[in-house]
């Protein structure tokens, strides 16, 4: 694809997703927007209408290129593995419904990408985002920041698939 290139970074979650819009232009990452979709307070299957349909509204507002989501992090807690499987679901298919191809990595990978360790803290990310879009004071949460880290992880991605002649 020629010309700037727009990803949706997303964060799943069952109460808090995180998004985070990203454009690169001449091979630097530029901020478009970020913040969360909070859903608490609700049952399951309205929290996961409410993450597909912010995520389609931010698809039609900004129009990214391509969307790139945080893989399920399995914990302990199934429960917990499972209602974060679901969001991400409903985040996954409103990107598919909008015909955005949607690229999935895991938490240690992105961490890795961005601070070069992949058991970094959220707050040792965040830093590094705002580094990146040169963002002297960022007003967004940590959900915001993983979500714009996977954004970004996925630039790097395209880039390096680019210069293999992959992409």
């Amino acid at each position: 694809m020629a010309g700037p290139v727009a990803v949706l970074g997303l964060d799943p979650g069952s109460q808090v997703t995180g998004y985070g819009l990203v454009r690169e232009v001449s091979g630097r990452a530029e901020l478009i927007a970020a913040g969360t979709i909070r859903t608490s307070g609700e049952d399951m299957a309205a929290r996961l209408g409410v993450i597909y349909s912010r995520v389609a509204e931010l698809i039609r507002e900004h129009g990214p290129n391509e969307a790139a989501i945080e893989s399920v992090f399995v914990a302990k807690n199934t429960a917990s593995a499972l209602k974060l499987g679901q969001a991400r679901g409903a985040a996954m298919a409103a990107c598919a419904v909008a015909g955005l191809s949607v690229a999935g990595y895991p938490p240690t990978k992105v961490k890795k990408s961005l601070v070069g360790a992949g058991r970094a803290e959220k707050e040792q990310v965040a830093f590094m985002v705002a580094q990146i879009l040169g963002v002297k004071k960022p007003d967004w949460a940590l959900d915001a920041s993983d979500a714009l880290a996977v954004a970004i992880c996925h630039l790097n991605e395209r880039r390096m698939r680019k210069l293999a002649g992959t992409l």
